[in-house]
This record gives structure tokens, C-alpha cells and sequence, in this order.
């Protein structure tokens, strides 16, 4: 397993609103050959598993969040709804 930087600024996806401990996604930025390095590293964790860490890269991430924007990931929520703001289904 690659190192993870102990001094990562974890970003946590979740609703502004939201209350509980989650679980949550969160993603950290790590440091590349500059602000705009596509190969620079990018981190993601569970609140309620913080050492699992996958690693991918900002090419990566960016790809993945321009689908969700397009609506190509919307298939795995069919049918599901939210029972609050806090995300549990």
C-alpha cells in the first residue's frame, strides 16, 4: 500500500445540513508537479473505515465526477430514496 500523507486536509462529502456520524466519503488532494498535474494523487476514505484508503489520480477523479455531472452513474440509485437529509437510505 502506498503512503498515505499524515497531513492531508480531508474533505468530507456530505450535505451542509447533515447531522451523524455518517458514514461519509472523503477526499483528499495530494501534491503533484503542480496545481494542475494530472497524475497528482487523490484520496479517498470511509469515516467509518479512515484506514482503508484507495488511491487514484486527479485524470481519474475528474472523469469520474464529469460522469456523475452527465448523469452516467444514475443507474445505481434507481429506485432508492433518502429518508433524510443525513443520506441513510
Amino acid at each position: 500500500m502506498a503512503d498515505i500523507p499524515p497531513t492531508l486536509d480531508w474533505i468530507r462529502a456530505a450535505p451542509p445540513e447533515a447531522t451523524g456520524p455518517g458514514p461519509w466519503i472523503e477526499i483528499a488532494f495530494g501534491e503533484g508537479e503542480g496545481d494542475d498535474d494530472p497524475e497528482a494523487p487523490v484520496y479517498l476514505r470511509e469515516t467509518s473505515d479512515p484506514d482503508n484508503v484507495v488511491t487514484t489520480n486527479r485524470r481519474k477523479w475528474e472523469a469520474f465526477v464529469l460522469g456523475v455531472q452527465a448523469g452516467e452513474f444514475d443507474h445505481f440509485v434507481e429506485g432508492v430514496e433518502l429518508d433524510g437529509v443525513d443520506g441513510t437510505p
